[in-house]
């Protein structure tokens, strides 16, 4: 059995694959980062998972693109704990930046990959190889334009009072906004990051007010300045986009990267099921 997973800080999907590359299950888990997870955290998302505790003796390769994987120590931890799990198992670990580059650009396509989701990312792919100019230093200093983003400023506008009176009365009436509730989340719970990018499905769904527009703009022309122009080829390549807020804010990111003369490419909510047909052409030579 073959396991092919795509795990964000939120949620992990993962599908199974016999030795002739057909579908086996679906399944779900929640994500497991391992920049902010504990060993015994990750070990009890794994083991709370029906399909893949019946399996784990089944499974021969692992195939794990993971947020917070692009370090080697991040990459030995977790590689340890899934040969732990699944005791038969080969172990093959990358960022999750490699999953958005193959369900998005095509091969020898020159191109750049960003991922808009809890947090964000954003790469250069030659074609063959891949390329990051800037070293992430995680949610609390960067994520530009991610969920956890937009979560830290309307907590923050709320706070300061500078929030549009309408939109805090339905803020507030939509989540617990009570301080200690908020600090014991962001302090004492694991995934801080994940909380906040809870908060990120308001901007969303009030998109249309003027307040919200102006933080989905100033959040994406941050992510443009600071991550995409990186890359001197910005101008003349696609920008692919892989996330939940790229993919139910498009309509906005088009417009900020038409004024920003940037191409938009392929915008997908999540990598796997191009990713499963990536691994199929090259494992499988389907």
């Amino acid at each position: 059995m073959i396991l092919i997973v795509d795990s964000g800080a939120t949620k992990s999907d993962w599908i199974a694959l016999d030795e002739e590359g057909n579908q086996l299950f679906i399944t779900k888990t929640l994500g497991l980062s391992p920049e902010v997870l504990t060993r015994e955290i990750i070990d009890e998302r794994l083991a709370n998972n029906f399909e893949l505790s019946d399996n784990r003796a089944k499974v021969t390769q692992l195939y794990f693109y993971g947020a917070g994987c692009g370090t080697d120590r991040m990459k030995n931890y977790l590689t340890k704990i899934f040969k732990n799990f699944f005791v038969n198992a080969r172990i093959f670990i990358q960022e999750d930046t490699y999953a958005a580059i193959h369900a998005t650009a095509q091969p020898g396509e020159h191109a750049i990959v960003c991922i808009l989701g809890t947090g964000s990312n954003c790469s250069y792919y030659d074609g063959s190889e891949v390329f990051q100019k800037v070293t992430s230093l995680g949610y609390i200093l960067m994520d530009d334009c991610s969920g956890n983003y937009f979560g830290r400023q309307l907590l923050r506008d709320y706070y300061y009072h500078r929030m549009p009176q309408n939109l805090a009365h339905k803020f507030s009436g939509t989540y617990d906004l009570e301080a200690d509730v908020i600090k014991n989340n962001l302090y004492k719970q694991p995934n801080p990051n994940t909380y906040l990018a809870t908060f990120a499905r308001f901007v969303i769904e009030n998109r249309e007010q003027e307040y919200c527009q102006n933080l989905i703009k100033e959040g994406m022309q941050l992510f443009i300045d600071n991550a995409i122009r990186q890359y001197e080829q910005a101008e003349s390549v696609p920008v692919h986009f892989i996330g939940s807020i790229a993919f139910y804010l498009q309509k906005e990111l088009n417009e900020v990267m038409a004024e920003n003369n940037l191409k938009v490419g392929n915008i997908l909510r999540r990598p796997i099921d191009n990713l499963v047909e990536y691994h199929k052409a090259i494992v499988f030579n389907k």
